[in-house]
């Protein structure tokens, strides 16, 4: 049954339309008085969201890409910097991120963590379940009320002390097609924040634990600009204090890194840390120079970050955050707790960026949450904002050495990417947003990339180990092998999605021209 609610004015009445069906408490979230809040969002800043989303689309990167000269005064004054960090965020050493189901959620704000992101970007099937249900643990996290009852009888509460809470909306390229205003649906990124902040920036201003948000996928200091602007309304709408929101960028594209100073610049009232999201970085990479054989990378699982342009790009973040007074944060390592050594690779993965000057990482389960901690304790300390790391001195071509990527295209690899690929997609097209496979986490961002390395290779021919080219013909028949087993592995008649992923797949990393997104394109497809 479709949800019956209706905007709180008269005026928004008949111009906010929710597509999506109703279940438990969903009033609780979609209330007249949200969306007349999303209205209002919708209409001022979504014609500048649809501008900055075509130009990704229309930038020339053969053109060539670099810092700007536009705005080289910002990246020129030394006096400037962000505003201090809240208390409530002033210990990032140790951030957990997962689905925001029940039993996620309480894992990771009992985990002794610092930080726990609540993700409605990679790890979350963006169902109209799913999204509506996370905005509800969100609530009851907030709330202290929040617990869970496995089929098993299990019982799962909050402890008294529990992680602080940081949302991370979708990213600017998706829409939520659940909610229309004017019969446009309204960006995904509106809707998760707009509906976060409604109900809960006053409760959470007014203790000091917030509201707190994570931002994705930026490409550009515009973009940032107009979470700027979002804010500032946001703030003025609610009667908040500028400053009030706090938020971290995710600096996981190849042309964010080139603007780093300018995002913060344009954030300075509300940013306070930097995060260096290593495959979708990776991913963006191959979206931006594709068609250019010179970028071809190797296998995944060599894509290091001790290589020289992962290297560059960490460096930087680092040096530029702790320049301009905000948290450098870490990435999680690509590797499941369960997997064999896991936790030795962790910690010389986290050793590593605690001597690069991270004041922190990023994990995706508690098991690695004291491994972590102690790999960023320096006597006492907590942050490494005083390491401005002087010695870094970062060009263009340092960012663009991917030249410099040792390792080959092997058919294991291959089958790898195709495998990593078909399982995401089994798991997300059934509702649930990551997946633990062959001792790696995977989850959207590693799923892009995979599929994006397999259209790459396609595209240029490139020769595997063992003599043979990358095809369409390889890697179709790769795709079916990988069905195949899924169906073995599943209970009789559960695979309800085969056709779909052998679509998606087809579309992500078989097309003439390599999509910007297997994730809109499956979502718009499949999940509305």
């Amino acid at each position: 049954m479709s949800m019956d609610v209706q905007a709180a004015t008269p005026s928004g009445r008949h111009q906010v339309t929710v597509r999506g069906h109703d279940g438990p408490r969903f009033d609780e979230v979609v209330t007249p008085e949200a969306l007349d809040f999303l209205r209002q969002l919708h209409r001022k800043f979504t014609a500048r969201r649809n501008a900055l989303v075509d130009a990704r689309v229309l930038r020339n990167p053969s053109g060539g890409l670099g810092f700007l000269s536009t705005t080289r005064a910002i990246r020129e004054d030394e006096t400037w910097r962000v505003a201090p960090a809240p208390a409530a965020l002033r210990d990032r050493r140790v951030e957990i991120t997962g689905p925001l189901d029940p039993k996620s959620a309480i894992n990771g704000l009992n985990s002794g963590s610092n930080v726990w992101i609540a993700d409605f970007e990679d790890s979350t099937s963006p169902t109209w379940h799913n999204i509506i249900n996370g905005h509800l643990v969100i609530a009851d996290a907030i709330t202290g009320d929040l617990q869970w009852d496995s089929p098993e009888g299990k019982h799962y509460s909050l402890d008294d002390e529990t992680a602080t809470i940081v949302v991370r909306p979708r990213g600017w390229h998706l829409l939520e097609r659940h909610i229309l205003v004017d019969a446009e649906p309204v960006p995904a990124s509106l809707v998760d924040f707009g509906l976060f902040f409604f109900h809960h920036a006053k409760e959470l201003a007014a203790a000091g634990q917030g509201p707190f948000v994570y931002i994705p996928k930026l490409e550009s200091h515009l973009e940032a600009r107009l979470w700027n602007d979002i804010f500032v309304y946001a703030q003025d709408q609610l009667g908040l204090p500028l400053g009030t929101i706090r938020a971290t960028v995710l600096i996981e594209t190849i042309t964010a890194a080139f603007e780093m100073e300018e995002i913060l610049y344009e954030l300075r009232h509300h940013v306070c840390g930097l995060n260096a999201g290593r495959w979708d970085y990776v991913f963006s990479i191959i979206k931006e120079f594709g068609e250019d054989p010179a970028f071809v990378l190797p296998d995944r699982r060599d894509i290091a970050m001790e290589l020289p342009f992962m290297k560059a790009y960490t460096d930087l973040l680092v040096k530029t955050a702790h320049r301009r007074g905000a948290y450098a944060i870490g990435a999680p390592t690509a590797v499941s707790p369960s997997a064999e050594g896991a936790v030795q690779l962790v910690r010389d993965d986290k050793d590593r960026e605690a001597e690069d000057g991270f004041d922190g990482t990023l994990i995706a389960h508690p098991n690695l949450v004291e491994t972590c901690r102690e790999a960023f304790t320096d006597n006492g300390r907590t942050n490494k904002l005083d390491n401005l790391r002087y010695d870094v001195d970062v060009t263009v071509a340092d960012l663009l050495s991917i030249e410099q990527a040792p390792g080959d295209v092997t058919f294991d690899g291959v089958r790898d990417n195709v495998a990593a690929v078909v399982q995401y997609l089994h798991t997300w097209l059934g509702g649930q947003g990551s997946v633990g496979w062959a001792g790696r986490p995977e989850d959207a961002s590693t799923a892009e990339i995979s599929r994006s390395q397999l259209w790459q290779w396609i595209r240029h021919g490139t020769v595997m180990s063992d003599g043979r080219p990358v095809t369409r013909d390889l890697v179709r028949g790769l795709v079916e092998d990988e069905l195949e087993q899924v169906e073995k592995d599943t209970p009789q008649g559960s695979l309800s999605y085969r056709d779909a992923i052998a679509d998606i797949v087809t579309y992500g990393a078989l097309s003439a021209s390599l999509p910007t997104s297997i994730t809109e394109y499956a979502y718009r497809k499949y999940l509305v």
